[in-house]
């Protein structure tokens, strides 16, 4: 994100085995993906027990963190020092 409006704040949340990436939770699409075979068996289970926890994760972690760190980063945007 690039302002300090949270609102287009986006959480992923990929999971990777042997640098192939199976499975990716994206709070913009909302639901977990799977793109393998074995990563679209993941998704499906996962996005029926998990996802309610997943979902929580962009306002406990991501926003709250950001929120945080904002002045130490975005605000030094373009500084010479």
């Amino acid at each position: 994100y690039s302002s300090k409006d949270l609102h287009g704040i986006e959480y992923i949340d990929s999971y990777v085995f042997n640098k192939a990436e199976y499975v990716r939770f994206n709070s913009t699409v909302g639901k977990y993906v799977g793109y393998t075979e074995y990563g679209m068996k993941n998704a499906e289970v996962w996005n029926r027990d998990y996802l309610a926890q997943e979902l929580g994760e962009l306002e406990r972690f991501c926003k709250y963190n950001a929120d945080l760190h904002y002045g130490a980063v975005l605000d030094k945007t373009g500084e010479q020092g």
